[in-house]
């Protein structure tokens, strides 16, 4: 059991650095890298396309896809690596590590969001010049947060554009917070360690 139990969690870890590479490599032009990379891309493009139309996660021009794929892997390698250690599993394990996997993609998307706009505000308060591609990024990636966020609270009622970026900001580190506690609360209770 523990040495079938280590080859998985070996082989999900080696997968996990296979697409890990090609989320690396489709930043910068996968065209110019040839016959490696075209055999990286059978092995790895169709597990990531599964979860592209299965699993919509675009935000804009960002597609999170990727980082759900990623957790999910996490997961499987996870379980596979707990198995091995310890030579069985439980129900209640399996359920944690599924808790913190699905809690750490959401937490880095949480964060990322905040980090965007947080950028966003830093930028609006000392009237940088927003029309260079970096802040056009930024916009991409910020407007439909702060279109959902604000259109949520605060239904068809208008909202100053600062405004609703500090009501978003703050939002978003309540959700970032709260999932925190309660993932930790959660997660010990699975494991047994709250009675």
């Amino acid at each position: 059991m523990h040495l079938f139990m280590n080859i998985l969690a070996a082989l999900t870890g080696f997968y996990m650095l296979l697409i890990f590479i090609r989320i690396m490599l489709t930043w910068f032009g996968v065209s110019r890298y040839g016959r490696p990379v075209e055999i990286l891309g059978r092995i790895t493009d169709p597990y990531l396309l599964w979860w592209r139309r299965h699993i919509r996660l675009r935000t804009g021009a960002l597609d999170l896809s990727p980082v759900a794929a990623m957790a999910a892997l996490s997961i499987v390698h996870t379980v596979f690596s707990a198995a091995a250690r310890s030579g069985s599993i439980r129900i209640g394990t399996i359920l944690a590590i599924v808790l913190s996997a699905c809690w750490s993609a959401a937490s880095f998307i949480l964060g990322f969001f905040i980090v965007v706009l947080i950028l966003r505000f830093i930028a609006y308060m000392t009237n940088r010049n927003t029309y260079g591609a970096f802040w056009r990024l930024v916009d991409v990636i910020s407007q439909p947060v702060l279109y959902r966020i604000t259109r949520f609270f605060f239904r068809n009622r208008i909202v100053n554009y600062l405004s609703g970026i500090i009501f978003s900001i703050f939002i978003l580190l309540v959700l970032y917070i709260a999932g925190k506690i309660l993932v930790g609360m959660g997660t010990a209770l699975l494991l047994g360690s709250l009675l």
